[in-house]
């Protein structure tokens, strides 16, 4: 305990006007869009892309609608089935808190081929974009979990270790769990996105970016959650497993799959 850390006393209300209560969760999400479509908006400026950038607002309304009713149906389905088939009502309370990054990746890959469908594009090019202009969302939604106190870590002796106010915490040192994938996901994953996205696009590599952003995701999520406390109301899986790493699985293999295709295009069309 001497090591630990103090938990920031850090109010998860940002703004409160009388009964209106905004919190820095939901001004996360509005700040990530905002960056994610200024990100987009310099990126479509360069050669090779079919996207225009007067589609942006359209494709923000497919998205956001995406990782709304995707992240919202995810937690239902993969956390906690039983509560909700026993309050069906409930599934609809989203200021309740509980959304699925899996299950909001999955509404935005479903908004990506209605986009796609819609503008005449290539579903890979829209994800390709996205893939991009993604991490500093996920950057700052951990941020946002660790001002919350939740989602904490399993108890450890490291220096770092921090005692979240949870009182379901334990009152124990844990890893900062948030902290960690805010790091991977958001920093180190949003560099290697921008770095490989620099050069103008060559279109015989679509999917490229995605397939990348995919497995970097998916890598991230598996490591931490080695160390992320499981769900109390699912603890350990399938071999030992979380959801999260169950999850993260088919994610990895689907960007191996889109990696491979977009290598094998390039090879094709080089003379």
């Amino acid at each position: 305990m001497a090591l630990a850390l103090p938990f920031p006393s850090i109010d998860p209300v940002a703004i409160a006007i009388g009964p209106l209560a905004i919190r820095w969760y939901a001004l996360a999400y509005l700040a990530g869009i905002l960056i994610g479509l200024a990100i987009l908006h310099r990126l479509l400026a360069r050669p090779g892309w079919r996207m225009t950038r007067e589609s942006l607002d359209d494709l923000l309304f497919f998205v956001v609608l995406g990782i709304i009713l995707g992240g919202r149906l995810g937690y239902v389905l993969f956390y906690n089935p039983a509560h909700y088939l026993a309050h069906p009502l409930e599934a609809f309370a989203i200021w309740q808190g509980g959304m699925s990054f899996h299950g909001g990746l999955a509404g935005v890959v479903a908004a990506i081929l209605l986009f796609a469908r819609k503008h005449r594009l290539s579903p890979l090019e829209v994800g390709d974009a996205l893939a991009v202009a993604t991490p500093p969302g996920l950057l700052l939604g951990r941020l946002a979990n660790f001002v919350n106190g939740e989602l904490w870590g399993r108890p450890t002796d490291l220096p770092w270790g921090v005692v979240f106010p949870d009182p379901r915490a334990g009152g124990v040192p844990r890893h900062p769990s948030q902290l960690y994938e805010a790091a991977l996901e958001g920093v180190l994953l949003g560099l290697v996105m921008l770095w490989l996205a620099r050069r103008p696009r060559r279109p015989e590599q679509a999917g490229r970016l995605a397939g990348v952003f995919l497995v970097g995701y998916g890598l991230a999520r598996f490591t931490v959650e080695l160390v992320r406390e499981p769900d109390a109301q699912l603890g350990f899986l399938l071999g030992g497993l979380t959801m999260g790493q169950l999850l993260s699985l088919p994610m990895i293999g689907l960007g191996l799959a889109l990696l491979l295709h977009s290598r094998a295009a390039a090879a094709r069309a080089t003379p």
